[in-house]
């Protein structure tokens, strides 16, 4: 993890986000677009999380507020997913819940059903992340030894991680997850230490080869891993674990090694480059332009700790047939749920769908009081969407509410469609493949804002509170 310049913002207010004008009942949405428009809201105050508010319907009649326009004859890329990290950490604490606590909280999280958040994609460390509770990978040995053939190889040490995705994989088998090394086995690097160096260029097939054995055993256990990155911010060595690859270091292995190993093994997974900051697009535009690494590549990955989220964009105009995703994005303790709430809303989730991002992405999905686990040197700060404080309690944070308002709503296979924003309202908007559309909003202003969703001829009124996220769906 890397630590965040962070942002501004906030107040509230107690207006619903349905209009006045049409005190109707909170009921579902109905299937006609000329009916009404649900809203569901969450206001930085935290005085209202992820609730149903009275519904506006859509009218013939004008008036001089501001437009948010949906154009569904616009249509751009099609979603993957949003969720979390699933850390080792994540799981340990889930674990420590009550049978019954930690199977209501699995549904909650993953379940389909109105009483769930809907989330469709996960990410995983391959081997240790900073926020287990110690370093380790799949082929440790002592030191001075080393194993070109993988005969050690063991999943054992994420045997716990391995049995709580079965489980999500039961709630919901449709769940599409990434995988990412924090760093490769120590004997592989030229620093032999878990933090930092780089990987010793005679073990470039090696490691083609143990993420080859990952994914291979992964599908024996009934896990599919949908797409991998080459390593996870490979510009920050200086993490516990971490390794460097330069954008040399990671075209070099995916060209002459993970490339063609995954093509000799029939492997699917997707390869996905760079997976770091935005501030640094020309990572991913140096490997592309290589036709040798390009035939192998799906796509790039980012994160948003320095850079504009733009960045995306840039990456997706130079290679528009490649695909972006989002994929790391932490709160903190000394962050303020008003803060977080507003500047992630406008960033990660509306600002990395507008800038073609296939997924949305928050870090860790639980901890415990303290912040754990993590390994020594790593993030003491990072806070789960979940904190779970003993074995019948846990705590929604507001990385929950924020993957929330695209989860609940917005499943795997919807496209983004077209929407417009004003001064102070950022907007995303997508059709699912059920034919609803939904329109997610950020009110930067201080105070409420009117504004009206304009679709087809019509036109719902509506007010969203100040420093505000809503979610709209008709």
């Amino acid at each position: 993890m890397k630590f965040h310049n962070l942002y501004s913002f906030f107040k509230g207010t107690a207006l619903l986000c349905g209009v006045v004008l049409f005190p109707l009942s909170c009921t579902s949405v109905t299937q006609n677009r000329g009916g009404e428009v649900q809203c569901w809201l969450t206001k930085g105050d935290e005085s209202v999380k992820l609730q149903l508010q009275s519904p506006a319907r859509f009218v013939n009649t004008s008036n001089s507020f501001q437009n948010i326009e949906i154009d569904a004859s616009q249509k751009f890329q099609y979603v993957d997913g949003f969720g979390y990290t699933l850390t080792g950490g994540s799981v340990e604490v889930i674990n420590r819940l009550s049978p019954s606590k930690r199977k209501a909280l699995l549904h909650e999280l993953f379940g389909t059903d109105k009483n769930s958040i809907s989330v469709s994609y996960l990410r995983l460390s391959i081997g240790a992340s900073d926020l287990d509770g110690e370093v380790f990978s799949y082929d440790d040995l002592p030191e001075g030894q080393t194993d070109a053939s993988l005969s050690k190889f063991s999943l054992s040490k994420d045997k716990a991680l391995i049995a709580m995705l079965k489980e999500i994989l039961t709630i919901n088998p449709k769940i599409k997850i990434i995988a990412t090394p924090w760093s490769a086995p120590v004997w592989m690097k030229d620093n032999g230490k878990s933090k930092g160096g780089s990987l010793k260029p005679e073990f470039y097939g090696v490691y083609a080869d143990y993420f080859v054995k990952y994914i291979q055993e992964m599908k024996k256990e009934g896990i599919a891993i949908d797409a991998v990155t080459p390593q996870n911010e490979p510009l920050h060595p200086g993490n516990n674990p971490s390794l460097y690859m330069s954008s040399e270091m990671q075209g070099e292995f995916i060209k002459k090694h993970l490339g063609p190993a995954f093509k000799a093994n029939h492997i699917k997974t997707k390869i996905v480059v760079y997976d770091h900051n935005c501030n640094k697009p020309e990572y991913v535009l140096h490997i592309l332009k290589d036709p040798e690494a390009y035939q192998y590549i799906d796509g790039s990955a980012f994160h948003l700790y320095e850079g504009d989220i733009s960045a995306l964009s840039t990456v997706h105009n130079a290679f528009p047939e490649k695909n972006l995703y989002f994929t790391e994005q932490w709160t903190g303790s000394k962050g303020t749920f008003n803060e977080d709430l507003n500047w992630h809303t406008k960033n990660v989730i509306i600002g990395s769908m507008r800038n073609w991002s296939k997924t949305a992405l928050e870090w860790n999905l639980a901890n415990d009081p303290e912040y754990g686990p993590h390994t020594p040197g790593g993030c003491t700060e990072c806070k789960g969407a979940i904190t779970v404080s003993d074995s019948e309690n846990f705590t929604r944070n507001v990385s929950y509410y924020i993957i929330a308002h695209a989860s609940k709503f917005i499943p795997a296979g919807s496209q983004r469609i077209a929407s417009t924003q004003t001064k102070s309202l950022s907007t995303v908007a997508f059709m699912t493949q059920f034919g609803k559309i939904v329109l997610i909003v950020q009110n930067d202003h201080k105070e409420d804002e009117n504004f009206n969703i304009k679709f087809a001829g019509k036109t719902a009124a509506v007010t969203i509170p100040g420093h505000s996220a809503a979610t709209y769906i008709f």
